[in-house]
């Protein structure tokens, strides 16, 4: 077997995918202050820019969705270098764009292979190498979304400071081209997980016309009104067919994606409540008090008052390896969903925000968001095989791309058209996000009661070894259902 030679080295392993998933995601935070530059020396109008950005995010949600067939039918680790030889390539066209159109498909490209490589390079990272790495591939998890979409801000008010964008933008290629000497480096050559999976084309072309159809009528709105067959139309196709994938994999005899096993068992239902709640409702309180305090502030000094974003990313990131494997890890995301919506409050408190409550507010939010979406994705993953834990990350990571990406324009367009003037247009999206964080809470909760679920301590040895879930998830509803507790009780010796 073919093997780099830093082949099964830990360290080596988790910095290629830290290098791969931290540039796109990193400057999709970045690109606020940016895009009037970039627009500007393109030639590109705000609409055509909004566009190509909503693309590229539907990109990184259908790139999950491909990592998992790819994974069944081809070599992975050869797909994961092809993968990263895709992200230098899309981002060496950013960098050196003369045209939008040029631009544009290095972004989309940018993101599609940054999901690709998000499925395809975490699970292994977290599978291969063991319990003793297994907290801390969780920890790095955290930092690489959360983290580096924190620090984005920043590193976009320093470039918008400075009148360039393409030096951030050559960063990230060199970031990217780090990431696939490490790809290569790495390479242990393994066969494809299952040479006589289907190729669900079905499930493909609904998520990526699904994708298409909603991130296009959500980067519409930016010129056009909500109702209207250039946004709401593609709005409601989009989001229909991306139920009709759900039910799809649902019904299918051999489904790409763990829908089946996910949506009739409390515990993931729950996890998958909580991580899409805190996407969406962390929007309001980030994307919105920015593009307030933008007509007060440089965009530098804007970035800097969301730093204690990255602080609470970091603190939970330590959080969530010390409780990994302990009972609290199923209280985390609930204590997450309370941070955020804590913080959202402070936002509310008066508009537009003051420095010292923005500082605050973005704080708990960042805590917040870092407690609630990378935990309850893991609270998800524990309730089934390790052998899904692939499938899981995939079907999650789609729901929650739609979740936080498209929700921002729509929060955007709400500001703007709701209430006497933006400000209370502001005000109403911010409560909007406010009751999203407390109902996705609540929600879960309520479906821990009517499920008959309890916290349970992660048996992370079994979950390892790949014999069962790492605890016991009860059947969705369980209380409404004619087994006995005790009985079910019994069965299973993991919720003893």
């Amino acid at each position: 077997m073919r093997q780099g030679v830093l082949a099964g080295r830990y360290p080596a392993a988790a910095a290629m995918v830290i290098f791969a998933l931290v540039p796109y995601l990193g400057l999709s935070a970045a690109l606020g202050p940016l895009t009037p530059l970039i627009s500007g020396d393109l030639h590109m109008s705000s609409q055509t820019m909004s566009l190509g950005l909503g693309m590229a995010n539907a990109g990184y949600a259908v790139g999950t969705v491909l990592a998992v067939q790819f994974a069944q039918l081809f070599p992975q680790r050869r797909m994961m270098v092809l993968y990263a030889a895709l992200l230098v390539i899309g981002s060496v066209l950013a960098a050196s764009a003369q045209n939008s159109a040029m631009f544009i498909g290095g972004h989309v490209l940018q993101g599609l292979c940054t999901s690709l490589l998000l499925i395809a390079a975490v699970p292994p990272l977290a599978l291969g190498f063991g319990l003793d790495k297994f907290r801390s591939t969780a920890v790095i998890m955290n930092v690489c979304i959360f983290g580096a979409v924190a620090l984005g801000p920043v590193m976009g008010g320093i470039q918008a400071s400075s009148h360039a964008w393409r030096p951030l933008f050559w960063i990230v290629a060199g970031i990217s081209l780090a990431a696939l000497t490490l790809s290569i480096l790495t390479f242990e050559d393994a066969p494809p997980a299952d040479r006589t999976a289907p190729r669900d084309g079905v499930a493909i072309g609904l998520a990526a016309s699904g994708c298409v159809a909603a991130f296009y009528g959500a980067s519409e709105l930016l010129t056009h009104s909500f109702v209207g067959i250039q946004t709401l139309l593609p709005l409601l196709v989009g989001l229909g067919l991306i139920v009709a994938l759900v039910v799809n994999q649902y019904r299918s005899r051999r489904p790409l994606l763990t829908i089946r096993s996910m949506l009739t068992s409390t515990v993931p239902v729950a996890g998958i409540v909580v991580a899409l709640s805190a996407a969406a409702a962390s929007v309001s309180a980030t994307v919105l008090t920015a593009s307030q305090l933008a007509d007060q502030f440089s965009p530098l000094h804007v970035g800097l008052l969301y730093l204690p974003e990255l602080a609470g990313a970091l603190i939970t990131a330590a959080v969530l390896g010390y409780v990994l494997d302990k009972r609290q890890m199923q209280y985390l995301p609930l204590a997450g969903m309370a941070f955020l919506a804590a913080g959202i409050g402070v936002f509310l408190i008066q508009e537009p925000p003051t420095q010292a409550l923005t500082l605050i507010g973005s704080g708990l939010t960042g805590i917040g968001l870092g407690a609630a979406v990378a935990p309850a994705l893991f609270v998800a993953g524990f309730s089934l095989p390790a052998a899904s834990l692939q499938r899981v990350f995939a079907i999650v990571e789609l729901l929650r791309a739609v979740a936080a990406f498209m929700i921002a324009p729509v929060f955007a367009h709400l500001a703007l058209t709701v209430g006497a003037n933006t400000g209370a247009g502001t005000d109403v999206a911010l409560w909007v996000g406010f009751a999203l964080a407390v109902g996705g809470a609540a929600t879960a909760v309520l479906l821990y009661i009517l499920g008959r679920a309890r916290p349970q301590t992660p048996d992370l040895e079994r979950f390892m070894a790949g014999e069962a879930p790492a605890w016991h998830s009860p059947p969705l509803f369980a209380r409404f259902r004619s087994r006995a507790p005790h009985r079910a009780l019994a069965e299973d010796p993991a919720r003893s």
